[in-house]
């Protein structure tokens, strides 16, 4: 049931994962797609699956990129005889070649869309069948990313399915979409047109009549409205229908304030039949991006504040699960975010419903980072995947930008034209979105940031050799906008990292490529970011780097190697950062007090320093039960320069008032 008023259609396809069962090899192995091949000595696995868990997290720049085989048996039921039968994989990593019964059904190049496979005439029904499926993550050179800052985790890393349809159905085949794209224009507060356009596949040996229905369904359950169109589609083509209609006093999505959702029920019917049917979330939603006022959403200015997510996790790569995807969005919502860039490429379509339904903002992009491949291949696979990903996610309201590329290091013809390709594939496939794209390391108003319909620069003020000091962020980006006043820039990347073993009461800013990362450096650098960017309001985007810690293999950095460590929370997620702290004490009502250095336990000095992250008017201090005089208090911290510790065990004990409630946090510092 959808709701009292709405009930959804019995089923008409069956979609069947097929995530248990495999057997896998981490090798090349001739023959391994055969029906007879023996695979009583591989390893047993379930999916998501990737061989990198554990080399890819570990350092030293040495794990295994090359080919890995999947084997598994089906039975496809017997009442599928006469329908239409479809591999899918929601994710592979780089190249897949799927075979089913020893017969190649296609090859999949790039690791992070969705693809199917048409296996109707492979798999046999009633009957035992063999999918065996080939997955190499060494480098293609026609497959972007050739590089990146972090490790290519190689193997069937989401879900498998077995997709079922009638011969007259909804196209899958379109780059793997759902054949149905939600258009909304002309939203307001008053009215919205909607265009609904649905491809619908005839596989029938004739021509067939069909009716598509588009039903919108309000968050209640009740039917809003219904649209209608039929035709006649061609035997073995697809068709694409149009219906349309003007929505009075549409309920928005109004981002995290009210992130309001219909429901869209797409059914095809033939005569009175219905054949095949899906449903797809619809907001309505309208924004802009001024040169100097920022974005905005619904006519109402949003400060677009938030964080990059990678997908890994701690001993299990990409290879993660629902579950997963929830922590990560519970922490990121949490903290306050606006806004999720989803770096540095397509991500889960479960963690795109999650925004939907949170109301967070998102920039998807596609793997186009550093280098590129000077090739007509290279620059066919790049526009593939921007197609892939567009369609396949088209119908999110949380989705405003996609993403074109990241740091191309080199500002050329052949980038720049690679760059003017894919800006114009977005104004084809979705003239209701923005093109935007991840600047740094060529001249901020060159050629490769002026494509996009709007640009964000990865800048490391306070970290890296190459920028200055946190404290020159906000002298930057007013020169840049005085250069450019009619760009809309933002903020794709800022940060530093944090071993939350390593601590200094006095942080230098240390070497981004060794050792120590003191976590107080972290912290000062992004109070001194967040200080400067919140005054900016022409700044559309201010999005840190990163939300998460994430494998690097080549790096070896911090207190662990393998690791990117610039993290707001360790990789296993069981760590929240004291910068963590620092961003929910201002981006949320919810009451902070928060002690800094608390994992700086054991102290060699008689007097430290203490700092409170808050959002509370007033904070007091006790050390080991008494009160320490009265601190300093700026913008969101609580400051005591010296705060006495006597040798031994002490317990600080931070307090603040919110309403009627009392908050405190503690923590027990040992003087040596």
């Amino acid at each position: 049931m959808a709701g009292a008023g709405y009930q959804e259609p019995a089923a008409t396809r069956t979609d069947v994962l097929i995530d248990g069962d495999w057997k896998f090899l981490r090798k090349e192995q001739s023959g391994a797609q055969g029906t007879s091949f023996d695979d009583a000595s591989w390893s047993a696995v379930k999916l998501p699956h990737t061989w990198n868990a554990s080399d890819g997290q570990d350092g030293g720049n040495n794990y295994y990129r090359g080919v890995g085989w999947y084997r598994r048996h089906y039975t496809l039921p017997a009442e599928a005889a006469g329908k239409r039968v479809y591999l899918q994989f929601d994710g592979a990593n780089v190249v897949s070649d799927v075979y089913v019964n020893g017969t190649l059904l296609g090859q999949h190049r790039g690791g992070f869309a969705r693809f199917r496979f048409d296996a109707t005439a492979a798999l046999k029904a009633g009957a035992d069948n063999v999918i065996a499926v080939k997955v190499n993550n060494a480098n293609a050179a026609d497959v972007p990313p050739l590089d990146a800052d972090f490790t290519f985790f190689g193997g069937i890393y989401r879900d498998a399915h077995v997709l079922i349809t009638d011969p007259v159905h909804l196209d899958v085949l379109d780059y793997a979409s759902s054949g149905v794209y939600l258009d909304t224009s002309e939203v307001t507060a008053a009215s919205a047109k909607l265009r609904a356009r649905v491809r619908v596949q005839n596989d029938s040996a004739a021509a067939q009549a069909v009716t598509i229905t588009t039903t919108l369904v309000r968050a209640d359950g009740n039917v809003e409205t219904a649209l209608s169109t039929s035709g006649s589609v061609p035997a073995g083509k697809a068709q694409e229908f149009a219906s349309s209609a003007t929505i009075v006093n549409p309920h928005l999505w109004a981002g995290v304030e009210d992130p309001y959702l219909y429901a869209a029920y797409v059914q095809v019917h033939v005569g009175s039949t219905l054949t095949d049917w899906v449903t797809s979330p619809l907001g309505f939603r309208y924004f802009s991006i001024d040169p100097t006022q920022g974005f905005s959403l619904n006519g109402k200015y949003l400060d677009l504040h938030g964080v990059n997510r990678h997908q890994d996790r701690l001993n299990m790569g990409w290879a993660i699960t629902a579950k997963e995807h929830e922590q990560d969005m519970a922490l990121i919502r949490e903290m306050g975010a606006t806004v999720i860039r989803l770096s540095h490429y397509q991500q889960a379509e479960h963690f795109h419903d999650l925004a939907d339904r949170n109301g967070t903002v998102l920039w998807a992009e596609i793997p186009l980072v550093n280098s590129i491949g000077n090739s007509s291949a290279f620059t066919a696979n790049a526009t593939q995947q921007l197609t892939e990903l567009i369609r396949q996610n088209y119908n999110h309201p949380a989705i405003i930008f996609w993403g074109i590329g990241n740091e191309q290091r080199s500002d050329n013809s052949e980038t720049n034209a690679l760059l003017t390709t894919l800006a114009s594939l977005v104004h084809s496939e979705d003239p209701s979105r923005l093109s935007t794209y991840a600047a740094c390391c060529t001249s901020d108003t060159g050629g490769l940031p002026a494509h996009s319909d709007v640009v964000a620069y990865n800048t490391y003020y306070g970290w890296y050799d190459a920028f200055g000091t946190s404290e020159q962020f906000g002298a930057w980006a007013d020169s840049l906008h005085a250069a450019k006043p009619t760009w809309k820039i933002g903020v794709s990347e800022f940060g530093a990292g944090a071993g939350i073993t390593q601590h200094a009461d006095n942080p230098t800013r240390p070497d981004p490529y060794g050792t120590p990362h003191p976590e107080e450096w972290q912290n000062l650098v992004h109070e001194s970011h967040w200080r400067q960017m919140k005054t900016r309001r022409y700044l559309w985007s201010k999005i840190i780097w990163n939300m998460f810690d994430f494998a690097v293999d080549g790096r070896d950095e911090g207190d662990t190697p393998g690791r990117n460590d610039k993290g707001l929370v360790s990789y296993d997620r069981e760590t929240k950062k004291d910068a963590f702290y620092w961003y929910k004490a201002n981006w949320t009502t919810t009451p902070v007090v928060y002690i800094t250095s608390r994992r700086f336990t054991r102290r060699s000095t008689a007097t430290v320093p203490v700092k409170i992250y808050t959002n509370l008017d007033a904070v007091t201090l006790q050390v080991n039960g008494e009160a320490v005089a009265a601190g300093t208090s700026a913008d969101h911290v609580f400051s005591w320069p010296s705060v006495a510790l006597r040798a031994g065990t002490n317990t600080i004990v931070a307090t603040g008032k919110s309403g009627t409630s009392t908050i405190t946090d503690t923590v027990t510092w040992t003087r040596m």
